[in-house]
């Protein structure tokens, strides 16, 4: 028997074959250098996707021993790392669109990570697919090594399970192949016993070759030639003749030759009957077999849709939230998921302020009115021109009507309260001036003015603002305001930076009504940079609050009866990011009204009981 020689030493036979392949590396694979002698650690800071509250954070980065492992900071790694990836069998995939962010995955779990600039998060990808490849995996060299044996070993016992579960049904032909087997028994004796006959036959024939050779050198020399029995061979003519001794039916060796071919035709003729009913009772059981496969394949079908259908809703729900569903053009969420994603946060955030409501009606905070004395003049900072430019444009503009402009739009009509939209966009970005309009009974212009630039009592009436701080105070009128808003989802988190002035204006003459105005609008700031976290909206806001007064009867002193402020609000936003147009004309629709009536029944509330502040 022919063998081969084994790596090791051993010698394996032709019957155990080596794979397809004829290499090796199949059956033995090479020793993988280790990590500690080619790759070296590699860390840095990387900004992370968290969730969709908190978006984007910073943490600290460690590829190490084909491990990628994260930190909250460089200074934490002493407290143990806060996740980590084994990269074996992780997917790295560089964001279609973004040329700072790689997604890493394993399984249902997602990395998801942005560079510092491309050429960074080209060197962290570099160097992930180098741990890999030292790692054994992600080469090619690696799937013959690990893949080869196992495709064999899983081929072949995967074939003999089949071959033996198809003859374990239908007793015909089991007992078919038994009688294969007892003939197959009779063939190979009867094979054995007409060889033996035709040996003895080539004997025989070597033998009588001799003898005649030596009967013809005999005639010859004339002697007459004697048989074996002693009797001499003579013909009619004097001649001698060899007499052969006729071969009798049994044969040589007592063989019947003539028994043993008819015998050996019959096997050979139950052979080929077996066979023939075997292949019959194969074909009248394929049509079973074939059925039952179909059935087999439809379930596997099924039962593979089934699988990808809750694995994609499995992973649906794991990232829903992820930085793929956030607003953009690319976002994988569609226009109509985005507008119901957003209601109903709003919903949600609605419910949580109702709650709390109550809550902030026991928490009585005082707020300082200044006498108006304090808010005529601009004050003297880097800010003031830009200042006095804002308060004249909305002077002018502001308070035009806009009633029967074509180009505005009313969109909200409830009681005193109308409101505005002149539909505009740059670049695919919804850039709508918005104007409102509103009649407020009791209050002054002063007063409305104060409650909604004073930032002690902003939270007590404003819902959307998460946090804010005053980075610097410019004059007793004008302050720097860095104020981050509370996210709806899918929506990304905006922070504002803004200068807000409070200004009484000076009348002309003694018939113009007592006016005080609010600008906030956009600035930068040393101290208060964009950052990654949030995207920066730009504003330009202004409410100018008109008191007038209508005389009381007789001597009566004015009372709050006498008293109405004419509101005229103005709004023009820049959101800073992509965001559906309808989502966002929506979305304005609904929480300016909102806004305005939540503000100006603070303000009725704050001041009720309380004297006239003009």
């Amino acid at each position: 028997m022919n063998s081969s020689p084994l790596p090791n030493g051993r010698l394996l036979p032709d019957s155990q074959s080596w794979n397809s392949s004829g290499s090796d590396e199949d059956l033995e694979a090479e020793p993988v250098p280790g990590l500690h002698g080619g790759v070296v650690e590699f860390s840095g800071v990387l900004s992370k996707w968290t969730n969709y509250i908190h978006g984007w954070q910073d943490r600290w980065v460690v590829l190490k021993n084909n491990t990628l492992s994260y930190y909250k900071s460089q200074d934490e790694r002493e407290y143990g790392c806060r996740g980590s990836l084994c990269l074996s069998k992780a997917v790295i995939t560089p964001h279609e669109f973004d040329e700072c962010r790689l997604d890493i995955s394993v399984n249902d779990s997602v990395w998801y990570l942005r560079a510092q600039d491309p050429e960074h998060r080209n060197q962290w990808i570099d160097s992930i697919e180098l741990h890999r490849a030292e790692s054994g995996y992600g080469s090619e060299s690696s799937l013959r090594r690990h893949g080869s044996m196992l495709s064999l070993t899983s081929a072949t016992s995967g074939y003999s399970a089949t071959s033996t579960s198809s003859f374990k049904k239908g007793h015909s032909l089991r007992e078919k192949l038994a009688e294969m087997e007892t003939f197959r028994d009779i063939l190979c004796r009867q094979v054995d016993t007409l060889q033996k006959y035709f040996d003895g036959c080539a004997d025989a024939v070597t033998k009588d070759e001799l003898q005649r050779d030596k009967i013809v050198e005999d005639d010859e020399d004339d002697f007459p030639t004697t048989r074996s029995d002693g009797e001499f061979l003579h013909n009619n003519n004097g001649s001698k003749e060899k007499l052969f001794q006729s071969l009798s039916h049994k044969g040589i060796n007592g063989i019947d030759f003539k028994g043993e071919a008819i015998t050996f035709k019959a096997t050979t003729a139950g052979i080929l009957a077996t066979l023939s009913h075997c292949i019959d009772l194969m074909v009248k059981r394929e049509d079973s077999w074939q059925k039952r496969l179909d059935k087999e394949m439809e379930k596997r079908r099924r039962v593979e849709e089934a699988y990808k259908s809750a694995l994609s809703e499995l992973k649906k729900k794991s990232h829903f939230g992820g930085p793929d569903y956030e607003e953009g053009p690319n976002s994988l969420i569609n226009e109509d998921e985005f507008f119901d994603a957003v209601e109903a946060a709003l919903d949600r955030q609605d419910k949580i302020e109702e709650q709390s409501q109550c809550e902030k009606s026991r928490i009585q905070r005082n707020s300082l009115v200044s006498t108006g004395d304090v808010y005529t003049s601009v004050g003297t900072h880097r800010f003031s021109e830009k200042v006095e430019e804002m308060v004249k444009n909305h002077l002018t503009y502001s308070l035009q009507d806009v009633g029967g402009d074509a180009n505005w739009q009313l969109v909200v009509e409830e009681g005193e309260m109308k409101v505005y939209r002149r539909e505009v966009e740059e670049n695919g970005i919804v850039l709508d001036p918005l104007k409102a309009t509103h009649c407020v009974k009791g209050v002054t212009g002063h007063e409305v003015c104060h409650y909604f630039w004073d930032t002690d009592v902003r939270n007590d009436w404003e819902t959307t603002v998460e946090n804010f701080n005053i980075v610097e105070t410019l004059s007793d009128n004008a302050v720097i305001v860095y104020q981050t808003h509370k996210r709806v989802w899918p929506a990304s988190q905006r922070d504002v930076l803004y200068l807000s002035a409070i200004r009484k204006i000076l009348a002309n003459n003694e018939n113009d009504p007592d006016t005080w105005l609010v600008c906030n609008f956009s600035v930068d700031h040393e101290k208060a940079q964009p950052n990654n976290r949030c995207v920066r909206a730009k504003i330009n806001i202004a409410m100018i609050c008109q008191t007038l007064v209508s005389p009381p009867e007789g001597d009566k002193e004015i009372s709050r009866d006498n008293i109405l402020c004419k509101i005229t609000y103005v709004a023009n936003v820049n959101p800073g990011g992509w965001a559906p147009a309808s989502v966002l004309r929506a979305v304005a629709k609904r929480e300016y009204p909102k806004f305005l009536k939540r503000f100006t029944s603070y303000v009725q509330e704050k001041t009720a009981g309380k004297a006239i502040l003009f």
